[in-house]
């Protein structure tokens, strides 16, 4: 049976599950909790990579990680209202250049009073 999609939503109609996901996580004073991120559209989302590389690829060697079944990560984040799974995601951050050229100092007037 072919998989059919609703209108334009991103997700097939019946979701597969992915396996086991490394989940970034950090630490809390009860152990480890998973790590939250926004989506391009600033929704919610839980993250999960397919491999510890590409997790490292995008987060850094030094972010900590959990192993967790799709379908147990969707569970741990609807108590919140988390409803979305991002599995792999390729963040991308806008490059801030430093600026070069002097900032021209304000000049104030004999009464204080900048022009």
């Amino acid at each position: 049976m072919a998989q059919l999609l609703y209108g334009d939503a991103p997700e097939p109609s019946d979701r597969l599950p992915s396996g086991l996901l490394y989940v970034p996580v950090r630490p809390g004073p009860s152990g480890s909790s998973a790590r939250l991120f926004r989506t391009p559209l600033g929704d919610r989302t839980a993250v999960g990579f397919t491999s510890e590389r590409r997790l490292a690829a995008t987060l850094g060697p030094d972010q900590a990680w959990i192993r967790l079944a799709e379908p147990a990560l969707r569970t741990l984040t609807a108590s919140l209202g988390v409803t979305t799974v991002t599995v792999d995601p390729q963040f991308a951050v806008t490059v801030v250049t430093p600026v070069t050229s002097e900032i021209p100092a304000l000049r104030t007037t004999r009464e204080g009073q900048r022009r």
